[in-house]
């Protein structure tokens, strides 16, 4: 595989197109605004999401067919609940053999389906060609090319191997999984978690609370994650605690800081313009996440909780304390 189509132009489809590149792969950059496109093409830079960074010679275009043709690695950078709207869009473009690598995070409203699912449906590719990246991943951190790692999963072990080489490089090493599942599963919840710990650090709460919060998220997550078939060991591994970790506890993380507004005592809209317009997966994901999780009878109480604040009005003291009136019980068992 030596060439890729990235197809969204946000922070972390940027910082990836540069990892991509990094890596000897030769990218292309797919932007919804033609100014983005301009920006990265003739600049190598991109002013609005990731503007002190200097990026490689890479190809940038306002055109999704011309970015996908003769792609053999299609790179899916876009909002979770917008993947299935665009990708009605480019799949007559996306080559017949080409590997489906999905950056999104999150569960479809509605539907409930992981991005894979979603990617096979509107597609109609096999699963053996659809992957997914996921780890602890900042895309700002990447960028400067500060060390991380992450994980690429396909039932395909060899199609994994395939992207893995293609993106391993100085700073940025990938490792491989078959639990397609698990990546999943600990990347969408990982974003409800964090909103979690931003709304605790906002309230003044100190490092025992958010670390409980983590360990507790964890819980929740697993808990849903063996229930549709995910590997328990894909969530204590970098998909899940490394990722959870890294969104939970960095400045760097949207989510993180939408809750920590939150937490402050500000409204939705003011957590949206922290955040600099740019999406918080997790104010959307926490809905579908609790509906997958009851669908699957599964208890997820922080995540209900998150839902409520930021959908039904709770107050983040009311959270809390809901939270904290809970039955007492032994920290692990049938339901963790």
């Amino acid at each position: 595989m030596t060439r890729a189509a990235v197809l969204g132009a946000g922070s972390w489809g940027t910082a990836f197109a540069k990892v991509l590149a990094d890596a000897g792969t030769d990218v292309t950059i797919w932007a919804r605004r033609p100014e983005v496109a301009k920006a990265l093409a003739t600049e190598h830079r991109n002013p609005f999401y990731l503007p002190d960074v200097q990026l490689p010679s890479v190809a940038a275009t306002h055109d999704h067919a011309e970015a996908l043709d003769g792609a053999d690695i299609v790179v899916l950078a876009v909002p979770s609940q917008s993947l299935r709207a665009n990708l009605e869009k480019w799949r007559d473009a996306i080559g017949p053999d080409a590997a489906l690598l999905s950056l999104a995070k999150g569960i479809e409203t509605g539907t409930l389906l992981r991005m894979s699912q979603v990617i096979g449906a509107v597609t109609g590719a096999d699963e053996s060609r659809i992957a997914v990246l996921s780890g602890p991943n900042l895309a700002k951190e990447i960028a400067d090319e500060q060390p991380a790692a992450t994980v690429i999963a396909c039932t395909d072990a060899a199609r994994a191997v395939a992207l893995q080489q293609a993106c391993a490089n100085g700073y940025f090493r990938p490792y491989t999984n078959t639990d397609v599942i698990g990546c999943e599963i600990g990347g969408a919840c990982k974003n409800v978690i964090a909103l979690a710990c931003g709304i605790a650090s906002g309230m003044g709460l100190g490092d025992n609370s958010v670390a409980s919060l983590i360990t507790r998220g964890l819980a929740e997550i697993i808990r849903l994650g063996v229930a549709l078939g995910a590997e328990p060991v894909t969530l204590a591994g970098l998909a899940g605690v490394g990722d959870l970790v890294a969104t939970c506890t960095s400045p760097l993380s949207r989510n993180r800081s939408f809750g920590h507004v939150l937490g402050a005592g500000g409204s939705m809209e003011a957590a949206q313009e922290a955040t600099h317009g740019q999406v918080a997966e997790g104010v959307k994901s926490c809905t579908s996440v609790r509906a997958l999780a009851a669908a699957h009878d599964v208890e997820m109480p922080l995540t209900t909780s998150v839902h409520q604040v930021c959908h039904e009005g709770l107050s983040v003291s009311e959270a809390v304390g809901n939270l904290l009136g809970r039955r007492i019980k032994p920290e692990w068992g049938r339901t963790l």
